[in-house]
């Protein structure tokens, strides 16, 4: 199985994973109870590596740092660690752990490392915690760490059961889960940790990437009809963008188009000559369909733009049949800022 075909089937080591200590229930500790000795010495532990993780920064494309700390950290607790090299210039790496010698395992437990931009640092507000990827992903790679390491002291699991793997880039481009595939690995279960209020994802929406150019011509603002304003021609087509009604799906509802990023002229008495606009479309059906409407929407407005299709995917349907827990669809990709309860 390719990483990148999900398959989640029903087994005790999932269950075993999800329960085994408080590594998954330590965001929802009822603080009127009080803990007992080892559950307190567990959720400090978990806290620690937690805390490690956020307060290093790891933009993607910039996780060097995190990647060979967290390298580290499993080796010191005897995990056998593999790199994978993503690039050098700069340094990337995917991080692959798992007991002993048997590199091949029937479960992966896998999440990433990178996260989006601006690095927010650690800090505890009460009984919350923030900082960036605390959520998304960074609090899944601590519990996930911690509960197998729960698992190998209680001896439930044994060499050859579990390996964990930690990628980067998953918030770009995916580019450090593409280049697992050369691992030559695969995996009878693999479970991906991302912030679903844990619940099972039955699958998440494709996305369709778009640079969109306007191309005009520079001149004075006293004499706007000696030019052609880039940023005119660029609002307008945004704006008839956003009154596209997009395809939908009964599993994935519908999709939605965000204007991420917008950037023209050079000063407010000049005539803009370019105009640039990032949209990211998360795709509920075809994403040939959506291409078509974007398409066709745009040079509807004016033949002078320029239109540029980044990485573009269909919807992702996922086995999700473990008895006893509750899924629900990934609408996108979280990119959390904030906070977990403790």
């Amino acid at each position: 199985m390719r990483v990148t075909e999900v398959k989640m089937r029903s087994s005790t080591l999932f269950t075993n994973v999800l329960l085994a200590s408080c590594a998954v229930s330590a965001y929802s500790i009822d603080a009127q109870k009080p803990l007992s000795p080892s559950e307190s010495s567990s959720l400090s532990s978990l806290l620690n590596l937690h805390k490690n993780l956020i307060e290093i920064p790891s933009i993607s494309r910039d996780e060097h740092n995190v990647s060979q700390w967290l390298a580290n950290y499993l080796e010191g607790q005897g995990f056998t660690v593999e790199t994978q090299s993503i690039s050098s210039d700069p340094p990337r790496e995917n991080i692959l752990a798992y007991l002993g010698s048997s590199r091949k395992t029937k479960t992966l437990i896998t999440s990433h490392i990178d996260t989006v931009p601006p690095f927010w640092p650690y800090e505890r507000r009460g009984d919350e915690i923030w900082g960036r990827g605390s959520v998304d992903a960074k609090g899944a790679v601590a519990t996930q760490v911690k509960a197998v390491e729960a698992l190998v002291t209680s001896n439930d699991i044994k060499e050859g059961d579990v390996a964990m793997l930690f990628v980067v880039g998953e918030e770009i481009d995916g580019d450090g889960m593409v280049a697992v595939n050369n691992l030559g690995l695969s995996w009878d279960t693999v479970i991906f940790g991302e912030p679903t209020e844990l619940k099972l994802a039955s699958g998440h929406k494709g996305i369709l990437s778009v640079k969109i150019s306007a191309h005009g011509k520079a001149a004075h603002s006293g004499y706007p009809e000696l030019g052609r304003n880039a940023n005119d021609l660029l609002i307008h087509a945004l704006a008839k963008l956003m009154d596209v009604e997009w395809p939908s799906s009964e599993r994935f509802g519908n999709s939605t188009c965000n204007i991420g990023r917008m950037e023209g002229g050079v000063a407010q008495n000049v005539i803009a000559e370019e105009a640039v606009a990032l949209i990211a479309v998360r795709v509920a059906a075809e994403v040939d369909k959506v291409k078509a409407l974007v398409e066709e929407t745009l040079l509807g407005v004016t033949p002078d733009l320029q239109i540029e299709f980044g990485t573009a995917y269909d919807p992702v349907p996922i086995d999700h049949d473990v008895e006893g827990k509750q899924s629900a669809r990934r609408l996108g990709l979280l990119s959390a800022n904030y906070d977990i309860r403790i």
